[in-house]
């Protein structure tokens, strides 16, 4: 058990807990970049996947409403938040039905990579410092969401709506524009 706790997160601080998970996602993102060979790039991104999946859920269930309630959000951050989730959590439900076989596979994970990277700088630079004003309680808030991130480690994560929607669409990801050069006759200049 402790084993778990520690792969799970060894603070109790909410703000730390996130930051550990950050850490965590980002070193997944830099091996991956690192990595020769597709098995061990599936590996990777499978990994990266579940823990972006965990890290999201816990953070709107649990982090994002407690803060939304305690700041004044005049620039939207939170908002702004709310939708690199939902384009992350698109890109994830692609990526788990696709084989890793596929053109746009490795791309679409770097444009994933990217993108949380992106969100975990916005985080840890502007909501974290604005959050740490308020008088939440990081240590009870964190207690709560290890509790969370422990069920999802054992019981998996549910399907959210963009899982859901990428489900029903059939779509694996492929690009349009790969499938439209297959019939395009390109116009060449005359010699």
């Amino acid at each position: 058990m402790p084993t778990k706790m520690k792969k799970s997160g060894t603070s109790g601080n909410a703000i730390k807990m996130l930051k550990e998970d950050h850490d965590k996602v980002k070193e997944l993102f830099d091996k991956f970049e690192e990595t020769n060979g597709t098995k061990a790039k599936q590996k990777i991104v499978n990994e990266a996947l579940m823990e972006l999946k965990i890290h999201a859920a816990i953070e709107e269930e649990y982090f994002y409403p407690s803060v939304r309630q305690e700041i004044d959000d005049e620039d939207g951050i939170m908002d702004e938040a709310d939708e690199e989730h939902h384009v992350a959590k698109i890109l994830i439900a692609e990526l788990e039905a696709m084989n890793g076989d596929e053109d746009h596979w490795e791309a679409k994970f770097m444009v994933l990579a990217e993108s949380v990277r992106h969100h975990i700088k916005e985080e840890e630079g502007e909501m974290f410092p604005m959050a740490k004003k308020t008088d939440i309680d990081f240590e009870a808030l964190g207690a709560t969401m290890m509790e969370m991130k422990a069920q999802l480690q054992s019981e998996g994560v549910p399907p959210d709506a963009e899982a859901q929607m990428v489900a029903k669409s059939g779509l694996r990801g492929d690009s349009p524009a790969r499938k439209a050069q297959e019939k395009l006759q390109v116009p060449m200049k005359a010699a």
